[in-house]
């Protein structure tokens, strides 16, 4: 019996970085194609299946607005027909975009050639894409790449490809609130009522990875009970999450720097459910810093 044909399908926001994502996929051995039309999915799976690759990466965007609507079911259909699929959106916020196509001169595909206000036709574009995008968005492993530099989302893509597409993956990710909350995150803690390491002046260059930091706040109780209160509530959920047949679900835990509580608390919760669960982790603030 010949091995399922792996798949990944990126979508996502016009200048998130589709690219950047394809090309780490083409690294990782994965046949490539960009813009595919949605009307040639189903029979270019069907090739691929016949000529025997077992690894394809499928980019689509909103230039094939018109029959988006249809690529939810066939995604589905691939499902029942043994494909290991894994869908991959990536998201920006909308200053970040704006900066990015400023920067590259390049005109967004829904954006209105003849309109006399450009910024105020980019974001009205950019918000069009959102909405047409949605349903996409909602059955996909959401990745932010507002924050983030492109070797960081081709180390975030790889990591996702070690994840077996039919089995549930906790994504630990920790960030800075004076940085805005992550747009992938599905859940998000808010842990800057705890005791702060960055005023204690031994810790303050150190990071919640270092032992001195996670002895620091082991010490005060009310960090061991955030701990247990986020591991109860994500152990509450998970198996709801499984038949809701969901293949990731990212919880973010944010404090102020993004460099200390938040850090310590996603490394717990990950040596924690990665005992029993395939789990990332992501530091978005120290990931940009290094």
């Amino acid at each position: 019996m010949k091995p399922a044909l792996e798949m990944v399908l990126i979508t996502g926001m016009s200048g998130s970085g589709k690219s950047v994502a394809l090309h780490a996929l083409e690294d990782a051995g994965y046949y490539c194609v960009d813009n595919l039309p949605p009307e040639l999915l189903t029979p270019f799976v069907a090739l691929e299946n016949q000529q025997g690759l077992r690894k394809v990466a499928i980019a689509m965007d909103v230039r094939s607005a018109t029959s988006l609507p249809q690529v939810p079911k066939q995604l589905q259909q691939l499902r029942a027909e043994g494909v290991a699929l894994q869908s991959l959106f990536l998201d920006a916020n909308t200053e970040t975009l704006v900066r990015r196509f400023s920067e590259t001169r390049r005109l967004h595909p829904l954006s209105r050639i003849d309109a006399t206000d450009q910024h105020r036709a980019l974001v009205e574009a950019i918000e069009l894409e959102r909405e047409l995008l949605a349903e996409l968005r909602e059955q996909a492993h959401v990745v932010d790449t507002s924050m983030i530099r492109s070797s960081q989302l081709q180390g975030y893509v790889k990591s996702m490809l070690s994840a077996p597409a039919s089995q549930l993956t906790l994504v630990f990710e920790s960030f800075a609130f004076k940085r805005g909350v992550p747009l992938d995150a599905d859940y998000v803690f808010d842990v800057r009522m705890l005791p702060n390491p960055h005023y204690e002046s031994n810790l303050r260059d150190l990071t919640g990875q270092h032992e001195a930091v996670a002895d620091y706040l082991r010490e005060h109780a009310e960090v061991n009970d955030m701990f247990r209160h986020i591991e109860q509530f994500i152990s509450h959920w998970l198996h709801a999450l499984v038949r809701d047949h969901r293949s990731y679900v990212t919880v973010a835990i944010g404090c102020t720097g993004g460099q200390h509580r938040s850090v310590y608390l996603v490394e717990e919760l990950a040596r924690t459910f990665g005992q029993r669960w395939k789990t990332l982790k992501r530091h978005r603030e120290l990931d940009a810093a290094g």
